[in-house]
């Protein structure tokens, strides 16, 4: 959620700070604001409710009140206050000379404001986060850290419990920033005498590529020469990792589409095969980032795979995989479950971590559960140093590039084959299936992306149909085996996108009660198997198809190239290239994500940032 971006260096601070809050809109936002300060003893604040376009208005008319090369700016998503003018961020103490911006929740200001309240301090917001700013301010003011804002800044943080990151500047300090992080994303910047600190790095991949990851309960200082990494008692000896940014500003723009999400589905082909780089090499499967032994692959029992969203989906779809390949059981929870209801889990015990961003807030809890209990955790995540697969045990990084589209859609798709990455690798190392069979199912993977290239080549026919469905009130999806995870995807993505109710089911179940809903005109998807490599399951779902349309829906199929089956029973058809069973997710997806976003735009929506939503949650 939030985006937060701090800056000290020589250039205008105000043009750095809101392109990078413009870069980081996609992470979802209510309010936003800017400090800037001018090096003569006070800051200069700009907040506005809504969209970043409040702000630039209001900043145009300041003029050049905000002038300075010190600055700091903030996207909000209100958790506790209104969004509001007077709730955005950043916030001021009572003497005009501290400011903060934050993201997350401190779990235990309400003790702090009535501290705060007692001392005569009258708070100007309803948020957690102006505690914070008052809490440093006093410190500064007298007391053992008076007159040091670093010390002052680490005074508070180690009072504060909660998930957060915290970015202090101070007036009589132009040119140092104080920021820290727990359990919510902060990374550095490394320029050339110039220092950037944001929520992630597309707020500033204009100007560098170098970065630092800052880890859990980990403080930074930056000056335009430099930054230091402490933890919270100032302890300097704390390891960092630098690490180089594998893609530039061009991959962050949209590259003349109207939409992020456009571009993004279109980069899908290069996503699924950029994943794979590497991977095969001597005849093995081969993890680089895994950091688990074959031995310790063979010896897991169970495995669980929790994730959020779009996630959880893909999720789904490695069960199949994984159960198919190795005959490990395997159990695909909801992150946001599971940590509650005690799951069983050992030191036999494998979870995989699936999350786009490395930050959502229920799967890094789930993690942190999995390991209290000893059980062995492998990351699936498309960013580079981020928590989940920092506190992994393993990581396998997506390499789809920034997603910028709030809605999933290049990263699903990466997702999905990490997972099947995963489950050959354990059938590699547990003697489940030869080397010839693991060679021959990486080809397959490998021929993937000339066959989700050949579906976007006939894109316009989804789009056509999908603008006659554009202002139904209800589509449903149905879906068999791996179809159905993909029918749950499909729906997901017309809810997000275009804000319609939409439902997948199991096609079996339709006659235990989903049957109910069908009537006169309702628009059904269907994701078929194929005839060849489930041919029960096809005919079975082609009973589903004439049991609905005999009670008045409308048909919109998706089934491979040759099925001519189906299309008797198709108002609409959409064909995919034929591919094996486990793979066909790949094909079967895009043109649901293609659906939802043709809706979306003939409904006037804004595909990149749909309302309420944001593009990593990290806030429980």
């Amino acid at each position: 959620m939030c985006g937060i971006v701090g800056y000290v260096g020589y250039r205008d601070a105000l043009g750095v700070v809101v392109d990078a809050l413009r870069r980081m809109e996609y992470r979802g936002y209510d309010s936003a604001g800017v400090a800037i300060l001018d090096g003569a003893g006070s800051i200069s604040v700009e907040r506005r409710a809504g969209r970043l376009a409040n702000l630039e208005a209001e900043l145009a008319e300041a003029g050049t009140a905000f002038a300075g090369t010190t600055g700091m700016g903030h996207t909000r998503w209100a958790t506790h206050g209104a969004p509001t003018d007077r709730n955005a961020h950043p916030h001021r103490d009572t003497t005009g000379k501290v400011a903060v911006v934050h993201n997350g929740i401190i779990e235990n200001f309400v003790p702090l404001r009535r501290e705060l309240e007692d001392a005569g301090v009258e708070l100007s917001s309803d948020t957690d986060t102006e505690v914070t700013v008052h809490l440093v301010s006093r410190a500064y003011e007298s007391g053992p850290t008076a007159g040091d804002f670093v010390g002052s800044a680490l005074t508070v943080l180690r009072r504060l419990e909660g998930a957060f990151t915290l970015v202090f500047t101070h007036a009589d300090h132009p040119g140092t920033i104080v920021a820290a992080r727990r359990s919510t994303p902060l990374v550095v910047g490394v320029g050339k005498n110039e220092m950037f600190i944001a929520s992630d790095v597309t707020a500033f991949i204009e100007h560098t590529r170098e970065a630092v990851e800052l880890g859990q309960d980990q403080a930074v200082v930056i000056t335009a020469d430099g930054y230091t990494v402490t933890d919270f008692h100032g302890g300097a000896d704390v390891p960092t990792r630098p690490f180089t940014i594998d893609w530039d500003l061009a991959a962050a723009e949209k590259g003349g589409h109207d939409y992020f999400m456009l571009k993004e589905i279109e980069e899908q082909p290069v996503g699924v095969a950029d994943t794979l780089i590497g991977h095969f090499a001597g005849g093995r499967i081969v993890l680089d980032e895994q950091r688990l032994a074959d031995q310790e692959l063979r010896e897991f029992d169970k495995v669980f795979v929790v994730a959020c969203g779009s996630s959880y989906h893909a999720g789904l779809l490695a069960k199949y995989a994984i159960e198919h390949w190795t005959r490990l059981p395997v159990e695909v929870e909801l992150a946001s479950e599971f940590r509650y209801r005690d799951p069983v889990l050992d030191r036999s015990t494998l979870v995989v971590a699936i999350s786009q961003s490395g930050e959502t807030a229920d799967t890094l809890e789930a993690v942190r559960h999995a390991k209290e209990q000893k059980a062995r955790v492998l990351a699936i995540c498309n960013t580079n140093g981020a928590q989940i697969p920092r506190e992994s045990d393993a990581v396998l990084y997506t390499r789809t590039g920034p997603e910028i589209g709030v809605a999933s859609t290049k990263a699903f798709l990466a997702q999905i084959t990490a997972n099947y990455l995963v489950g050959l690798a354990l059938a590699q190392a547990r003697g489940t299936k030869y080397p010839d069979e693991v060679a021959r199912e990486f080809g397959e993977l490998e021929a993937m992306p000339r066959l989700v290239e050949r579906v976007l080549a006939s894109a316009e026919n989804v789009r056509a149909i999908a603008r006659q469905f554009a202002h139904e009130r209800t589509v449903l999806f149905l879906g068999r085996h791996v179809g159905y995870p993909v029918a749950l995807e499909g729906a997901l993505k017309l809810k997000e996108l275009a804000y319609m109710h939409a439902e997948g089911f199991a096609a079996g179940e339709l006659k235990h009660g989903p049957i109910a809903l069908i009537e006169d005109g309702l628009p059904v998807i269907v994701v078929m198997p194929s005839p060849k490599g489930r041919a029960v399951l096809h005919s079975k779902l082609l009973s589903n198809i004439r049991e609905i349309q005999a009670r008045g829906a409308r048909t919109i199929v998706i089934a491979e190239e040759g099925d001519d089956t189906v299309r008797p029973f198709a108002d609409h058809l959409i064909e995919i290239p034929v591919a094996p069973t486990l793979y066909q997710p790949l094909l079967s997806t895009v043109p649901l994500q293609i659906f939802a976003a043709e809706v979306a735009q003939a409904r006037g929506y804004d595909i990149d940032k749909p309302r309420n939503l944001a593009k990593s949650v990290t806030v429980e």
